[in-house]
């Protein structure tokens, strides 16, 4: 279950393309739990996300919000929508300060055109983000609620961690809602799951936010369901 192992747009670009992409936007800063890009709306521009984290979600109709993803420096946000000319379909939100440029619809489609090196990566990009949610899919179908946490936190860890005497520190204040929209699961499931961690030490939780305490206890649990 992996958020950041793709590699960030803009270090995909030649140095004249990345160049060229960063000259047509606009910066704009988000402060945290803000909404950059909400689904359902119009798409009227791209964002590149130059500094913080983000959340991609996505609304059910009976209120379940999942969460797809998360999205960093380097990073291309509302991509999809304008490509496609649709509503977004995911809502972006800020996990922490975000600094980022806006690209007009009109400007980025017309780099695309005059820039085939930007056009190709974007192309990549877009099949290695279809590759993982297709890899995702597939475990999901495999592992329990409580693997798929275990793999979750492992993942959020090694991309959003920072070592403190108590453990590791999730730096990407992500909720248990979110976690429980990461993994397929209802927020109650999820909190039963984290009380269960933190009875065996395994985990703390506080107003700071998560600390994994064992990580080889969590890769056991994944484990189990990897044969």
């Amino acid at each position: 279950m992996q958020f950041e192992d793709q590699v960030p747009f803009l270090a995909r670009l030649e140095s004249d393309d990345r160049k060229a992409l960063l000259n047509s936007g606009s910066p704009l800063a988000f402060p945290a739990r803000e909404v950059l890009l909400r689904e359902h709306e119009p798409s009227t521009h791209v964002l590149v996300i130059l500094s913080g984290w983000a959340k991609v979600t996505s609304a059910a109709p009976n209120g379940y919000e999942a969460l797809l993803a998360l999205r960093g420096p380097g990073d291309l946000v509302g991509e999809q929508a304008l490509l496609s000319g649709r509503p977004r379909g995911a809502t972006v939100t800020a996990l922490e300060r975000i600094e980022a440029l806006a690209v007009p619809a009109d400007r980025f489609g017309a780099l695309l055109d005059e820039r085939h090196g930007i056009a190709r990566k974007l192309l990549a990009l877009t099949a290695d983000r279809t590759r993982d949610s297709d890899r995702r899919r597939v475990q999901f179908a495999s592992l329990t609620v409580q693997e798929r946490l275990a793999l979750l936190l492992l993942e959020l860890i090694r991309t959003h961690g920072e070592e403190s005497q108590d453990g590791v520190r999730l730096r990407a204040g992500l909720t248990q809602s979110d976690l429980a929209g990461s993994v397929g699961a209802s927020r109650e499931a999820v909190a039963r799951l984290l009380k269960q961690l933190r009875d065996r030490g395994v985990v703390r939780t506080g107003r700071r936010g998560l600390v994994v305490v064992r990580p080889d206890v969590l890769r056991q649990m994944a484990s189990l369901g990897n044969g």
